[in-house]
């Protein structure tokens, strides 16, 4: 099918024109396509994750290429783009290189810098582990037969009940 508008080469945008309840088709190559201002190829969003996955498919793609596999469990770096997941913890050893690098790509730094996570801790979690701390003490002081210092610990065990 030709352009409408030049008669000159084939129609590759096909754009379909309402105008006071009138449907026109219209055909255009894609010159005659960009000077009425329609965009004829498809503009890709940038995504910061789209940044990510290409970096890992190109870490991965170089992992393949040198066909290394872990030596404990056999996983290749094919097996980790397909399942995402290492096969055992010896892989982080194995490919090392491979993730330093990667991790360089995304972050700018192979290294953490910031604060550590620190899941909280609740009242009772901390009071049961201190009870079980000091009955433990407890125990090791009356079999060592230092009861003062068993009387000590069992005032403080009774406070904390």
């Amino acid at each position: 099918m030709l352009c409408d508008s030049c008669h000159e080469r084939d129609a590759v945008v096909h754009l379909t024109q309402i105008e006071n309840n009138s449907v026109t088709q219209v055909h255009l190559c894609e010159r005659c396509a960009a000077e009425r201002g329609v965009e004829t190829t498809v503009a890709e969003p940038k995504h910061p994750l789209g940044d990510l996955l290409h970096a890992v498919q190109a870490q991965l793609a170089t992992g393949e290429e040198r066909g290394e596999a872990c030596t404990f469990c056999g996983c290749t770096m094919a097996d980790f783009r397909a399942t995402g997941k290492w096969g055992c913890p010896h892989c982080y050893v194995t490919f090392e290189a491979s993730l330093r690098g990667l991790l360089r790509r995304l972050h700018g730094s192979a290294q953490h810098v910031g604060e550590r996570y620190q899941p909280p801790r609740s009242e009772a979690t901390g009071r049961a582990a201190q009870l079980g701390e000091l009955r433990d003490r407890l125990r090791r002081a009356i079999e060592s037969e230092q009861f003062e210092l068993a009387a000590d610990l069992r005032d403080r065990i009774r406070v904390l009940e």
